[in-house]
């Protein structure tokens, strides 16, 4: 039997999640994106080149290893043949390595223009999406108005499928979005052609991660946003389309949860968020900017500032509760770097973790109770060893491990694959 690892975000996203994947992928055989579409952004920096990666699984700058993206994942195609043509002069085989599920959702044009027009709609209330379509496509796949990439290879199946779906969201763009309609001709000739570029990376997904799990094959199941960012378990409505937490893996996958071994829970040494919603630890003003430019923080998607904020303990707990991890990767350990004092939320004034499941809003409204240890002034972007590390930052790792229960196995100290240290 082989071996099957997963690694999700425990924050709001953003936490470095690729650069864990990339790690762990020089132990596996396969990468499987299980949910999200191209509102993800995963950063990987490797041989002092910068990628960013939307749909591509991670894992594709190693070579032998596949990358296999599961049908929880809503795909836009045209945003797909961008990246593969982007890194096809690092990855030459790239076509060879890649199979799309044929049960993935397709992103339509019409989803983006969706997208905008319901955020436009909500004023004061918008959610800060990516406007790029991936709440519509998944509101259409709950509709069952979706079209599937196995849709999208059949010519008369497609054309059927438009006649009847086109007029409903045509109504929305027109009457509602002041827009001009969409021509089914026109869009039926788009998708035409993108889908004799997409047929030859279609494939059973489900069938070739379990067929590879009987043959001894090791699986790394890669996870987009986070637990915070859930549709049901985060902090709703200000969250993402799909389950972005470990319990989106066996539903987009089409695994067994017991075929999963190992769950890695990734999280910044402190916290941030794009986008509207609750943020009890964030820090505004002079200290908030200060943290975002040490962190270097803007979208990877968006290139929007992210919001900066401490570590929050509580709201850590509940995620790993969520996603039942039992390993932590601390990632960015080197931008506290320079912090007389550091400071950690280890509770709220008259609550505890489960305030998330309960009633996210009132997220909103915490009053962090915190806990200050001393920081260290040491550069630590050449550390690569425990041992080297100031003493201040092997107590606040160590004290993270106390507060979880959990085990730390990676810290990152740095952006590229050798910033790292093993615990």
């Amino acid at each position: 039997m082989g071996t099957s690892v997963a690694v999700v975000g425990l924050q709001w996203g953003d936490e470095g999640k690729a650069r864990v994947i990339d790690f762990l992928t020089e132990h596996s055989d396969d990468v499987v994106r299980f949910q999200g579409g191209s509102n993800a952004g995963h950063t990987v920096v490797a041989n002092g080149q910068k990628h960013v990666f939307h749909l591509i699984p991670s894992g594709i700058l190693h070579d032998r290893v596949r990358c296999l993206i599961g049908p929880g994942v809503v795909l836009d195609p045209w945003g797909f043949k961008g990246e593969v043509d982007k890194i096809k002069a690092s990855v030459p085989d790239i076509e060879k390595r890649i199979v799309i599920s044929a049960g993935c959702h397709v992103v339509m044009p019409y989803h983006g223009m969706l997208d905008k027009v319901y955020e436009s709609l909500k004023g004061d209330a918008k959610l800060g999406t990516t406007g790029r379509g991936i709440g519509p496509c998944y509101s259409d796949r709950a509709l069952r108005n979706g079209i599937r990439v196995s849709t999208l290879l059949d010519p008369d199946a497609l054309k059927s499928q438009l006649s009847t779906v086109l007029p409903i969201q045509n109504a929305i763009l027109t009457k509602v979005g002041g827009l001009e309609p969409i021509e089914l001709d026109e869009l039926l000739g788009r998708l035409l052609e993108i889908a004799e570029w997409i047929r030859p990376f279609a494939g059973d997904v489900p069938q070739l991660i379990n067929q590879g799990l009987d043959e001894g094959r090791s699986v790394l199941f890669e996870g987009a946003q986070s637990v915070m960012l859930d549709i049901d378990y985060g902090t709703y409505p200000y969250v993402t389309s799909s389950n972005s937490s470990l319990t989106g893996l066996f539903a987009g996958c089409g695994v067994n949860p017991a075929r999963v071994k190992e769950a890695w829970g990734v999280t910044k040494a402190y916290c941030t968020r794009v986008g509207e919603g609750p943020f009890p630890t964030e820090l505004f003003g002079d200290e908030g900017e200060d943290l975002r430019a040490k962190g270097h923080e803007y979208g990877a998607t968006t290139g929007r500032p992210r919001r900066c904020g401490w570590l929050d303990i509580p709201a850590l707990k509940y995620a790993i509760e969520t996603s039942s991890i039992n390993t932590l990767a601390l990632t960015k350990l080197d931008v506290l770097s320079g912090y007389k004092t550091i400071k950690v939320c280890v509770g709220y004034e008259g609550q505890d973790h489960r305030i998330y499941h309960s009633d996210p809003l009132k997220a909103s409204s915490l009053k962090p109770i915190y806990e200050e240890m001393p920081g260290w002034q040491e550069d630590l972007t050449a550390v690569r060893s425990m041992a080297d590390l100031p003493k201040e930052a092997r107590d606040y790792i160590e004290k993270v491990q106390v507060w979880t229960g959990l085990p730390i196995k990676l810290v990152t100290t740095g952006p590229s694959r050798e910033q790292s240290i093993t615990l």
